[in-house]
């Protein structure tokens, strides 16, 4: 397990936040395994990674084509919480969920930082964090398109469902403001 801080994080999605944000997905941690979305040097194979570059409709090269693609596009990923979760017990899912419900601060921060309104389109993935911030950040003016759909995380054999709620999501009708030059 290889455990680094939040400032570690955003400083690698620095490198590839958008100048103007279309679209911000709302991932639930950094993996324990070091495969972090932002990382230049990873695999173009890692799941969360490939599945975006699908939506995308992109086939980079490396790692770093791939990233300057999904920036010019205007997409930004986050995480719910900087906290590596996903190697957490299974019975520990109410301590994952604390740690998501702790950092929801955060994470509006986050947001704030990113966006220039309140209306560019999220889209949340993974059961839990669809369940836990939809409310949260519709409450809170943010523009949550997932409207009481899961986007399951493709990975486990999730990748096929993944793919189909994703595009789902993003192309739904009635996406709000911002949201028709997300695709």
């Amino acid at each position: 397990m290889i455990a680094r801080g939040q400032d570690y994080y955003l400083a690698l999605r620095l490198r590839y936040e958008p100048s103007v944000a279309k679209l911000v997905i709302v991932a639930e941690s950094p993996p324990s395994s070091g495969k972090y979305f932002y990382d230049p040097t990873g695999s173009i194979k890692e799941p969360l990674f490939a599945a975006l570059m699908r939506q995308l409709k992109a086939t980079p090269a490396t790692k770093e084509v791939g990233l300057r693609d999904f920036q010019s596009k205007g997409w930004v990923l986050v995480d719910a919480t900087y906290h590596q979760v996903d190697k957490l017990p299974r019975d520990a899912d109410r301590d994952r969920d604390a740690l998501i419900e702790g950092d929801y601060p955060l994470l509006v921060e986050d947001l704030s930082s990113l966006l220039s309104d309140r209306g560019v389109p999220l889209i949340l993935i993974k059961a839990n964090v669809c369940r836990i911030l939809e409310p949260r950040l519709t409450k809170d003016g943010f523009n949550v398109i997932n409207t009481g759909r899961l986007v399951y995380f493709p990975s486990t054999g999730q990748q096929k469902r993944f793919e189909q709620q994703f595009a789902v999501v993003l192309n739904s009708p009635g996406r709000g403001a911002g949201a028709s030059s997300v695709s």
